[in-house]
């Protein structure tokens, strides 16, 4: 029996390592077909995932919606489980130091345990992203020295780039073109299997495992690029009195525009990821000049809209100190509860050097989260006795449309000019300003 037939009788089992935002529905797709491990070092996700009392906690579980249909006792923070999986995929994140350089810690971390429980012939895909040459370079070598196996002989290696994009309800794993890069051609065909069993759209072979490492890298960084581009014009639209979006609306006309908007750039992919391939280059003896060009434009983008916020409430009420202003959404993205790396901090922070005192406000992201990772409270709801000098939009969550009409925006804030910031055009600028608000927007 191949190996494949294996697993679809169930004989044989898949291990997924790391069940954050990639993981979950990984596992989840999988299990439709396959018989699944889904191992994680976080017992307080694990109690969650299974549903266990009061463990409910985790905020990720909850958007989720946990792991349907799976198995409690599949769900572990044992990593022996690993030993009984012929094909495991390594979905940790691949965070950035302090010193913005990869940390691959995490990676390492899963490498280990899996070699120190791998079974043999296993095939280890990794999902998680890195620059060229870390799979067979790093996570190769680490499983090799831990189970004493030697890479293409007790165990193979395989890359599959992840593509989740949380909240985005239309570009679903089953929906997604599944890249693919095995070690050899046998390899190549059993990721093709098991990953051609989840996805409609298909598989894409990539020529080789550092062809779709890099590719992976380019995507988001392409991305980072549009946008800062979209920053620049911005802050160049401001000077010239010249409206952003209007601007980008009558581009977009053409055949061949990319559009793109303004925005802070956040989160674990988009502005992490391309310091993955500025690393890489500069291994390679290449100094990166666009990609760390839009970094700069991108990661200063926060302190912008402070620094606008302070102008224009210096303008309109004297100065921005003791000013009391709301700042609505702290998430990285919109509908998502996600706050890592969250360029709306760098707004706040700013502010309050200015003197300013900020209320934060997010229905989708968990207050813990905020407050132990960046320092914050977090209030329940906005204070209606105490009216706002300004508003800050920071993220554009689909609730808010409902919980925050003009009307209500207007409700919280005092009679004289107040201000609303609009980072990302929630509200019609013609609408606002009718409702006697000073309006600004990227």
């Amino acid at each position: 029996m191949t190996t494949i037939e294996a697993l679809r009788s169930k004989e044989a089992h898949v291990g997924v390592v790391g069940l954050g935002y990639v993981g979950r529905p990984l596992a989840a797709a999988l299990q439709r077909h396959f018989s699944v491990y889904g191992f994680d070092t976080d017992h307080r996700r694990i109690r969650a995932l299974r549903g266990d009392a009061g463990a409910i906690g985790a905020v990720e579980t909850v958007e989720s919606g946990g792991l349907p249909g799976m198995r409690r006792d599949r769900l572990t923070a044992d990593p022996a489980v690993l030993g009984e999986c012929s094909f495991v995929i390594i979905t940790v994140p691949t965070p950035i130091t302090g010193d913005r350089v990869p940390d691959l810690e995490p990676l390492r971390a899963a490498a280990r345990s899996i070699g120190r429980n791998l079974k043999p012939g296993c095939v280890v895909v990794v999902e998680s992203t890195v620059y060229p040459g870390v799979t067979e370079e790093v996570v190769g070598p680490i499983i090799a020295r831990e189970s004493g196996r030697e890479a293409g002989a007790g165990f193979h290696l395989g890359y599959s780039p992840e593509r989740i994009n949380p909240g985005d309800d239309a570009h679903t794993l089953e929906r997604l073109v599944k890249v693919i890069a095995g070690a050899d051609r046998r390899v190549l065909e059993l990721m093709s299997a098991v990953y051609g069993t989840i996805t409609a759209a298909g598989v894409y072979r990539a020529a080789s495992i550092r062809t779709a490492e890099l590719a992976k890298v380019l995507e988001n960084t392409q991305r980072d690029l549009n946008i800062a581009l979209m920053n620049e014009l911005a802050m160049i639209c401001e000077r010239l009195a010249v409206d952003t979006g209007e601007v980008i609306r009558t581009a977009a006309t053409k055949w061949n525009f990319a559009r793109f908007e303004p925005g802070l750039v956040g989160g674990h992919c988009i502005g992490v990821d391309p310091y993955y391939l500025t690393y890489v280059a500069e291994q390679a003896g290449h100094r990166p000049q666009v990609i760390l060009a839009g970094r700069r434009v991108n990661d200063a983008m926060g302190n912008y809209v402070a620094e606008r916020t302070a102008t224009l409430l210096g303008a309109a009420r004297g100065s921005v100190e003791r000013a009391n202003i709301l700042v609505l959404g702290f998430a990285f993205k919109e509908n998502v509860a996600d706050v890592r790396n969250s360029r709306v901090a760098d707004i706040v922070q700013a502010l309050r050097a200015r003197g300013a005192h900020c209320s934060i406000f997010d229905p989708e992201a968990d207050p813990a989260e905020i407050r132990d990772g960046y320092g914050f409270q977090v209030v329940d709801e906005p204070a209606r006795n105490a009216p706002y000098d300004a508003v800050v939009v920071a993220v554009r969550h689909r609730v808010f449309r409902s919980m925050f009409p003009l009307e209500a925006i207007t409700s919280l804030m005092i009679k004289e000019r107040p201000l609303l910031i609009d980072v990302k055009a929630l509200y019609d600028r013609t609408a606002a300003r009718a409702a006697g608000l000073l309006y600004w927007r990227l």
